[in-house]
């Protein structure tokens, strides 16, 4: 066995400190309530659609902004507001996403933000719960429902700068609801929604 240096032995202490201090805890009864904001470098909104039959095409948003008051004590008093700026799409081919963004798709020239808020939070299930709201895309409102789960809380710690719970949440809408019916012969209407979204805790309220 190759002895270890002093410092190599440090480092490695450190990183497993560390690693140790970021652990999600993944029970829902101990996060912390009250007021969070979105986390946008890691909020991720995809989507998901039939493309000829033969196909998935993905794409996703970011820059995604938003709010959440949460207590898990009370499920059905939370509140989630969220923000996307259209012109974030990205599908990883350049000219898809300039036609995307064109007035025969999302025009998010004329509509540069789509947003949802919830009307009701329901729970079901521990770390689960289904979420009724308004979702405003291509200057049409309609009501959806999404799916979230809880996937863990962690920090604030020496990477996480604050408080931090995170969930993975999917829906699914028709876009011809909201007046995307280009190609529907040939693109599919149903598009599923998969979102992460970390929210950190205001500093308002970790003083509660």
């Amino acid at each position: 066995m190759i002895p270890l240096r002093p410092l190599t032995l440090v480092a490695l202490l450190t990183v497993a400190a560390l690693s140790a201090n970021a652990a999600a805890n993944t029970d829902p009864t101990a996060v912390q309530p009250g007021t969070y904001t979105i986390e946008p470098s890691h909020t991720r909104v995809l989507f998901a659609v039939d493309h000829f039959g033969t196909s998935t095409w993905y794409g996703d948003f970011t820059h995604v902004s938003g709010t959440l008051k949460l207590d898990p004590r009370n499920i059905a008093a939370s509140e989630v507001t969220v923000s996307v700026p259209t012109d974030s799409l990205s599908t990883t081919n350049a000219d898809l996403d300039e036609t995307l963004k064109s007035a025969d798709w999302f025009n998010v020239e004329s509509f540069p933000t789509m947003t949802f808020k919830s009307t009701r939070v329901t729970s079901t299930g521990p770390g689960r719960a289904s979420i009724e709201g308004d979702l405003t895309l291509h200057g049409v409102t309609r009501p959806v429902v999404l799916q979230a789960r809880f996937k863990g809380a962690a920090g604030p710690n020496a990477i996480l700068r604050a408080y931090q719970i995170g969930f993975d949440i999917r829906g699914k809408i028709k876009r011809s609801d909201f007046g995307l019916r280009k190609y529907l012969a040939t693109v599919g209407d149903d598009v599923d929604l998969i979102i992460s979204a970390p929210f950190n805790r205001s500093a308002a309220s970790a003083g509660h």
